[in-house]
């Protein structure tokens, strides 16, 4: 069996990630998103909502699951016996990235290789943290978001009022 897995931070999900799991859901037998805690950054919503989040707009994919782990990736790909990672790229910036992030798994665990999804052109302005600045400012992010994640933005605003 092909299994991959697409791990982050996912604080909040994006349409441009939907797109990357669309993408390999259709490459691979199996596809797991596994949502990290970010130790360096302060999370906006919790794992647990976040996972919910990914469960309803990956809901039509059906070779797609999604998990959460503490830990190193490479921990959880043995874990998962999987040895692909798919990771999507917006520029050259997070190609530099997601490069020494992808040695240094190699480094750890030499069987484990990583692909890099070019994210569609329409979502290379489209970032996490970007949502995040949109909420905190009281911005649209419709069409930005799946609609779960838009529609629990628009509950914390009303929470707010």
């Amino acid at each position: 069996m092909r299994r991959a897995v697409c791990s982050g931070s996912f604080d909040p999900v994006t349409n441009g990630h939907i797109d990357i799991f669309e993408r390999a859901s259709a490459m691979f037998d199996e596809v797991i998103i596994c949502v990290f805690h970010n130790v360096k950054k302060q999370a906006f919503f919790p794992v647990e909502e976040r996972v919910r989040f990914l469960r309803e707009a990956t809901r039509h994919l059906s070779n797609v699951r999604v998990a959460s782990f503490s830990g190193l990736i490479t921990d959880y790909m043995k874990e998962a016996d999987a040895h692909i990672i798919v990771r999507g790229v917006r520029s050259v910036k997070d190609l530099e990235y997601e490069q020494n992030e992808a040695y240094m798994i190699r480094h750890l665990e030499p069987h484990i290789d990583t692909i890099f999804l070019l994210t569609r052109p329409e979502y290379s302005f489209v970032s996490s943290s970007g949502i995040r600045e949109l909420i905190r400012f009281h911005g649209d992010v419709h069409g930005l978001v799946p609609a779960c994640v838009a529609q629990a933005i628009e509950n914390l605003e009303q929470e707010r009022k």
